[in-house]
């Protein structure tokens, strides 16, 4: 059956706003993961982390608007593409 079906060239490609939402969902990632590290501490009664290491936690929001500018750069290629035709 895999042979008759049609494949989606448009899965293949990348559009011009991908590469931001990649990077985006990394950078969230890195800055979720330092926030759940940073937290342990407050929870364990231990010692807190420098403020250093709260920092890191922001890039939890670096990382959303890097997504979200990524998201609306393809909304604008698509917006261009369609008005073109």
């Amino acid at each position: 059956m895999r042979d008759k079906t049609q494949t989606n060239s448009r899965t293949s490609e990348s559009g011009p706003g991908d590469g931001l939402v990649k990077a985006g969902g990394i950078v969230f990632v890195v800055g979720a993961i330092a926030t759940l590290v940073t937290m342990a501490p407050l929870f364990l009664h231990r010692d807190p982390f420098p403020p250093v290491a709260y920092a890191v936690c922001m890039l939890m929001g670096v990382g959303f608007l890097l997504a979200g500018a990524g998201v609306l750069k393809g909304i604008a290629a698509q917006r261009r593409a369609a008005r073109s035709v």
